[in-house]
């Protein structure tokens, strides 16, 4: 079959190679094999790619998928799934024609949702949705104000949206390029609009704007009680100086790099928290899984959230989706198509 597999750490050109020989899977007892359509691009990936985080070579890109089921090895799980459904899932190994996913796993595509909606979804949705719901312990309350970075790009982008559904007054940030999506999609109660980095697309976080006095100006001296902060190294600094007492600092990804160590000492002042969660410990149950897909689902259906699928690339091209996502370009999902 075809598939993007890793067989060496490294940059999108020299890791991602596309082979057309390589073993289709086997289904285990438990599992469905999937004919994908669609997989989807997350920074996971790049990390994954680059050997950030680690996962034993070789292996099959992507964690994000969405197809059709093509067969089926259980006697116990024919009256929730059939050879026909329409499914997306979270699994290793996307990037290839088929995937065999773990029943408990797949999630069945509403009938008005198309595919390319339901894998833009997965990761990015059921993130923000952990995010704004579970993830902050009841630490923020409706009417209290939250600060969300680069709400126009990603999985911030569903954040913002999601926090604005549980009642948050909402702090983001975006980039001048993508001011005026930011803008359009209505979803900050006050935007701080920061300068470019020279020759990029995105945001220069530490030279620009002073982010920590405009958020102080905003929240009349307090500071926020959430923060989701998906920059990393840049806004480390930045975050913990947002803080307002007893709030708490989300960080949940690393696209200018992974946070550097720093004493717990800082959080004194604000007996403020700080987290470093991941979403597998969120839908760690087939309930917890359903839950979150189902409420996704029915805010998409019903015009409480808004899906932004940027590009599509053929699965031929997926190291310039890669190059696409690092680049700071992205304005929604990336997608491959098998």
């Amino acid at each position: 079959m075809k598939a993007v597999v890793v067989r060496e750490h490294g940059d999108a050109k020299s890791a991602l190679l596309l082979e057309l020989d390589y073993p289709k899977p086997t289904v285990p007892p438990g599992h469905a094999l999937i004919e994908n359509k669609f997989a989807g691009l997350n920074f996971i990936d790049t990390y994954y790619r680059s050997g950030l985080y680690r996962q034993p070579l070789p292996f099959i890109s992507g964690q994000e998928g969405g197809g059709t089921i093509v067969e089926i090895n259980s006697k116990t799980a024919q009256d929730e799934f059939h050879v026909g459904d329409t499914v997306v899932y979270m699994q290793f190994g996307s990037c290839a024609q088929y995937t065999a996913v773990p029943l408990e796993k797949l999630v069945k595509v509403p009938n008005d949702i198309s595919l390319q909606l339901a894998v833009a979804c997965m990761t990015q949705g059921l993130t923000a949705h952990y995010l704004v719901t579970d993830a902050p312990s009841s630490l923020i309350k409706s009417g209290e104000w939250c600060l969300i970075y680069s709400v126009a790009s990603g999985t911030t982008q569903w954040a913002a949206q999601m926090a604005k559904l549980q009642g948050y007054k909402v702090i983001g940030t975006t980039s001048r390029t993508k001011q005026a999506q930011a803008e359009e999609e209505r979803t900050c109660d006050e935007l701080i609009v920061l300068d470019t980095v020279e020759g990029k697309t995105y945001a220069d976080y530490n030279t620009s704007v002073d982010i920590a006095q405009r958020v102080l100006e905003i929240t009349n001296q307090q500071g926020v009680k959430l923060i989701l902060d998906g920059v990393g190294a840049a806004t480390a600094d930045i975050s913990i100086k947002c803080l307002a007492q007893r709030g708490i600092w989300i960080s949940f990804g690393n696209a200018s790099g992974p946070v550097p160590p720093f004493s717990l000492l800082r959080l004194t002042p604000k007996s403020a928290y700080c987290t470093r969660p991941k979403l597998a410990d969120y839908v760690a149950t087939r309930e917890e899984l359903v839950r979150r897909s189902r409420d996704v689902f029915a805010w998409l259906q019903q015009g409480k959230i808004r899906v932004s699928v940027d590009k599509v690339f053929h699965l031929e091209d997926v190291a310039k989706g890669h190059e696409y996502l690092e680049s700071g370009q992205s304005k929604g999902k990336i997608l491959f198509e098998i």
